[in-house]
């Protein structure tokens, strides 16, 4: 069983922060390279970033608990529908249909709210989660390349869903 438990505590950034270190070095650097990936974890997925998403950007962020042990992570905002800035599953964790389960929660949640879409973006080499997101209903809408500093891009895959 999967389920989504809110990581409000201070005590919890730094816990969540260590797991998106491992989870980005493992998962992206074959895609992006560990420069691209170092970067992009200082910018987005250290303490430092985490600490700012929450209290100055408006994300929410999701333990993923599967059996009682933490599995993985979701980050959320309210932009323009539920924006998913990041949906992290340990690597042990992958192929068990975890994903589709936090889906599922977050249409609840958005129906819940009256937020009546889901979106998120996905690098156009990241073949893998592409295919999950479109075997969960989702659909490419368009794509986009963003300057993000320090001499990177992220070359992405727009997807979306209904709720």
């Amino acid at each position: 069983m999967c389920a989504l438990l809110e990581a409000v505590g201070d005590s919890d950034v730094p816990f969540l922060a260590e797991m998106g270190e491992s989870i980005w070095n493992e998962h992206y650097t074959p895609i992006i390279g560990k420069a691209q990936v170092d970067y992009m974890i200082e910018k987005y997925q250290s303490e430092a970033a985490v600490r700012r998403q929450i209290a100055e950007e408006g994300y929410e962020y999701f333990f993923i608990m599967h059996e009682g042990i933490r599995a993985g992570y979701v980050g959320v905002q309210e932009n323009d529908g539920l924006y998913l800035s990041k949906l992290y599953v340990l690597r042990e964790f992958r192929g068990l249909g975890i994903g589709g389960r936090v889906l599922i929660s977050l249409m609840r949640l958005c129906r819940e709210r009256g937020v009546s879409r889901i979106w998120l973006t996905v690098n156009r080499n990241n073949v893998n989660s592409a295919r999950a997101y479109e075997s969960w209903g989702m659909k490419m809408i368009r794509e986009q390349k963003v300057d993000i500093g320090g001499g990177f891009f992220m070359d992405d895959f727009v997807y979306e869903i209904e709720v």
